[in-house]
């Protein structure tokens, strides 16, 4: 491996060498441009996605859909040219609304390539040029000040207190400090002689040489991750395109049946061709897509209520069957706000309440509230850590925001909760080194503060400040154990110290002050929501870029506890049992967390994945559903997911989990009314041919009753409320299907039944004497009637829910109204005679239809005690 392929274990001088370029002048312009022209531009390659009218033609790619338009074309060979219209105005408006609904395509890429556009400060043949990012080239030379970001990836030359904020790309919760020196053999957030494309120079400056451009970078990595990582089925989309295909077999095949039997029967290819398209239409469930979309829909906006915008339609549903919810730490159960949560001073301890950059909290010592000013040590840490700082603290738009290093901004807060103001002003300062370790300030009044690691702190103190305020012997092993206490703890400590003096050069002798230790604390409701997830039997698992002591630390104050797996540990080959077991995971690359999305998707689980950084952008996209933050997110996070958190509040997953099983509770009682009309149909049409009778019902009739019953008594099961122990329950097995053994013989019932109704009452009809298009109306009105009484039995599948089920959701007495006025206008109106070939009843023919309705619910009924006892 060269120098130029493994930079970071390399001096930046072979480097520089081995990539032809300067390390004082950079690349001269004549071969930037033969480089640039070789090698390409610095970007990354653009999506590739369907077009508007591609996207629109693929809502007809569905085998459901063939055979209704293969329906409509035989319609209208036989010059039935209405049917053949009606039929195709249902596939129209199934397309539609599919192609209103589709998100945009690949979009996270074109989110991933916008991190790229920015310009760069160049050093080329000795000059400092500002060129567009894009025009970079392996060997230039580049500047990086505070607030730039970071063009390219570059190996460090030198640096100046740089620290670069790759919690996007790395998971790392803090800035990474950086030094040019070589390294080992060392993990991606470790190399901290390197700085990386799209990360942010959070503090100091540095220059370093551009190893690698465009889709060669790490970013570039996670691009090539997103274009080869397929989006995964739903598990909704799968059981419905299993069962769209077993349906449209089950359809050709009685209809090539209905068809030969009734040519062998010596009956006219016509009339059996017209017996088969009505077949066919009858069969299949026209008004199911429209339903499922409308139940979705009503589920995302209930959900963007609560905080969750959904982007894909599906993925309402995926969240009620998800049995594990992967989740990033960084942004996601933190705050991504550094905190200030100990305090050591005068050899006493304190603690710190409040969280993230609101200077709002209270000093505790011992449980007990106390006041800083009362407390002259306490008082004079909290100064020097905001003496001793270059960040800056502010309000914007509702939220406290800081300017700077986000432990800086820490100690800013920390600071304000104790009452100190404005630091004296400063008229000298040291800045943070590498080679010196600590950073001193000089203030008007003649004092001198310090800050930096315990043990460099340490180096420069004689004694220490007691609880008054006053020098004291310093006792160096107390303060070192209680330091390591902290850590043990994966809390970040900082020393502080003080000095009267008005000068920096040379540095006095420090008096020893007291230690400040924070962390980037979870979310207050974080442990909660975890807690309710384990209640409702979904896994939670932390995945994250960060370091094991601090993964482990967090983990174990929201509930995630045991075992802490490293992407060392994955990349050394873990046998699944640990892995499965396993609830915390730290250091892990983006490949890994692609692999461990994947491993647990082999493993039969349904996977919701959150996260906010690029880095999570690839397992964003493989998940069942992906889940991205919305605030604190990157573009590439949000554009990958199926799911948005606008508050960032890993609680607004819990809610979508049990918004997501009421959907799919709600689209089972639906399948569950629906489907014996189309079978029951079905069933009519085949016992007519093979009885070798006339047709009970006609094509255009059929479609009648499928968009008039399915969509008017389907819409109360959209907003049907959720039951109140839904979340008391295990997620549903995602290796089951659709539909229990229960339940399918429950619809193969009430299918006989609305058979039965049928083929009685049109015989009565006929033995008394009425015309075809009486008998024909009486079968049209026995599925309308009796739809409605299953509809209140299919309110509750376990039991009865006849009346309260009205209370709770009065749509259905309105659906039912509506379907009745609408029966009405269908049998009675001239137009509707003409065009639908219906008749009037008589009040008798009601009477009759009522109480076969009737008998029906009463027998549906003792089937549903049946089954639960």
């Amino acid at each position: 491996m060269t120098a130029a392929q493994a930079p970071y274990r390399t001096r930046a001088d072979e480097v520089a060498a081995a990539l032809g370029t300067d390390a004082e002048r950079g690349l001269d312009g004549p071969e930037a441009a033969e480089r640039l022209t070789r090698d390409g531009p610095n970007t990354l390659p653009a999506a590739r996605g369907h077009g508007p009218v591609a996207r629109f033609l693929l809502q007809f790619h569905s085998p459901l859909i063939y055979v209704l338009l293969a329906s409509a074309a035989a319609s209208a060979l036989l010059g039935e040219h209405a049917d053949a219209l009606v039929i195709l105005g249902v596939v129209v408006v199934n397309a539609v609304v599919g192609f209103v609904q589709e998100s945009r395509a690949e979009a996270a890429l074109t989110a991933l390539a916008a991190l790229t556009r920015t310009t760069a400060s160049v050093v080329r043949g000795g000059a400092t040029v500002t060129v567009p990012a894009a025009e970079l080239v392996r060997g230039d030379l580049v500047e990086l000040a505070a607030g730039d970001k970071v063009p390219a990836d570059l190996r460090l030359l030198r640096t100046d207190e740089l620290s670069v904020d790759e919690s996007a790309l790395t998971g790392e919760s803090v800035p990474a400090g950086k030094d040019p020196a070589a390294l080992g053999e060392t993990a991606l957030a470790d190399r901290r002689n390197m700085a990386f494309s799209g990360t942010l120079v959070t503090n100091g400056q540095g220059a370093g040489i551009v190893v690698a451009t465009g889709a060669a970078t790490e970013i570039g990595g996670v691009h090539r991750l997103m274009r080869t990582t397929g989006a995964v089925q739903t598990p909704l989309t799968r059981k419905i395109s299993r069962f769209s295909r077993i349906v449209t077999v089950a359809i050709l095949v009685l209809a090539a049946l209905t068809f030969g039997i009734g040519v062998l029967y010596g009956r006219p290819p016509a009339e059996m061709l017209t017996a088969a398209v009505a077949l066919a239409v009858g069969a299949i469930p026209e008004g199911l897509p429209a339903i499922v979309t409308i139940t979705l829909a009503f589920g995302v906006a209930r959900m963007a209520r609560r905080g969750a915008i959904v982007r894909h339609l599906p993925a309402v549903e995926t969240l009620g069957g998800t049995t594990v919810i992967c989740t990033d730490k960084t942004g996601t159960l933190t705050q991504n706000q550094m905190t200030v949560t100990a305090v050591l001073a005068g050899g006493r301890e304190y603690t710190v309440s409040g969280s993230g950059y609101a200077p709002a909290g209270t000093f505790e010592q011992d449980g007990r509230p106390v006041r800083v000013a009362a407390h002259p040590a306490l008082r004079e840490t909290l100064l020097a850590g905001a003496a001793c700082n270059d960040a800056r603290l502010f309000e914007e738009d509702g939220g406290w925001r800081i300017a700077g290093d986000p432990t800086e901004g820490a100690l800013l807060t920390s600071a304000a909760k104790g009452g100190i103001g404005d630091a004296p002003p400063r008229t000298a300062a040291l800045p943070f080194t590498s080679e010196r370790r600590f950073m001193a300030t000089a203030h008007d009044g003649g004092t001198v503060y310090a800050k930096g690691p315990v043990e460099r702190i340490l180096e420069l103190c004689d004694d220490q400040a007691g609880p008054d305020g006053l020098p004291e012997p310093l006792d160096r092993a107390a303060v070192t154990a209680r330091a390591e206490a902290f850590g043990g703890r994966a809390l970040r400590v900082l020393a502080f110290a003080r000095a009267p003096s008005e000068r920096l050069d040379p540095l006095p002798r420090l008096t020893f002050l007291g230690l400040e230790a924070m962390i980037d604390p979870p979310r207050p409701e974080a442990a909660s929501a975890v807690r309710a997830c384990r209640d409702a039997g979904v896994r939670v698992k932390m995945i994250t870029g960060d370091h094991a002591a601090t993964a482990a630390a967090v983990g174990a104050r929201i509930g995630l506890g045991g075992e802490v797996v490293t992407g060392a540990d994955l990349a050394a080959g873990l046998p699944p049992e640990r892995i499965d077991a396993a609830s915390v995971f730290a250091r892990v690359s983006p490949e890994q967390k692609l692999r461990l999305v994947r491993t647990f998707q082999e493993a039969g689980h349904v996977i919701a994945m959150t996260g906010d950084g690029v880095n999570d952008a690839p397992a964003l996209k493989r998940a069942d559903i992906g889940v991205a933050m919305g605030r604190g997110g990157t573009d590439a996070a949000r554009e990958s997911a199926d799911m948005v958190l606008t508050d960032d509040d890993f609680t607004s997953i819990e809610h979508a989990v049990e918004e997501g099983r009421g959907v799919f509770d709600n689209l089972v009682k639906f399948i569950v009314w629906a489907l014996p009309s189309n079978i029951g149909l079905g069933l009519v049409l085949v016992a007519a041919i093979v009885a070798n009778a006339s047709l009970p019902i006609l094509p255009l009739q059929v479609l009648w009753l499928n968009m008039t019953a399915v969509l008017v008594l389907g819409l109360p099961f959209a907003v049907e409320p959720k039951d109140e122990a839904i979340m008391r329950r295990p997620p549903r097995d995602p290796s089951l299907p659709l539909l229990t053994r229960a339940l399918t013989l429950r619809i193969l019932l009430v299918s006989g039944i609305l058979l039965a109704g049928s083929f009685g009452l049109r015989y009565w009809e006929r033995v008394q004497g009425a015309s075809p298009e009486t008998a024909r109306t009486i079968v049209v009105n026995v599925f309308a009637v009796t739809l409605i009484a299953y509809m209140f039995n299919c309110l509750s599948l376990e039991r009865p829910l006849l009346w309260r089920g009205v209370r709770r959701n009065p749509w259905t007495a309105v659906s039912a109204a509506a379907l009745l006025a609408v029966q009405m206008f269908y049998t009675y109106t001239p137009f509707m005679q003409r065009v639908f070939h219906s008749a009037a009843l008589g009040l008798g023919a009601w009477a009759r239809i009522i109480v076969f309705a009737v008998a029906a619910y009463l027998l549906i009924e003792i089937i549903k005690r049946l089954q639960r006892d």
